[in-house]
């Protein structure tokens, strides 16, 4: 399991931050997001061993469209004012510290 940051917003994957996804979802409308997500990703493959451009960049499209309703992608979900840390190595941004703490603690 990856840690997550304090406020809920990140989880930590190789010292990079990743955005949740956003807690507020109905679990009906997550699991049909998670659903849609796991298809998209299978056509990204199929469409790969095709080699169709087209068919790729439905499938890239469809990932990102399952990412955006899932919060990890596009508006941020949270309503703190907090910015969009996404993709960022978590050192250089307000959880070093606590990231430092957390590698501390299981060292």
């Amino acid at each position: 399991m990856h840690p997550t940051t304090p406020d809920g917003h990140y989880f930590v994957v190789k010292g990079q931050l990743w955005r949740c996804s956003n807690p507020a979802l109905a679990e009906t409308e997550r699991l049909r997001l998670v659903n849609d997500l796991m298809a998209a990703r299978r056509a990204v493959k199929v469409a790969k061993v095709s080699g169709d451009p087209d068919e790729l960049k439905d499938a890239r499209a469809a990932v990102n469209n399952a990412k955006v309703g899932l919060g990890e992608r596009g508006p941020v979900w949270w309503e703190d004012s907090a910015p969009d840390f996404n993709k960022h190595k978590v050192v250089n941004t307000p959880y070093a510290q606590w990231y430092r703490a957390l590698v501390a603690t299981d060292s």
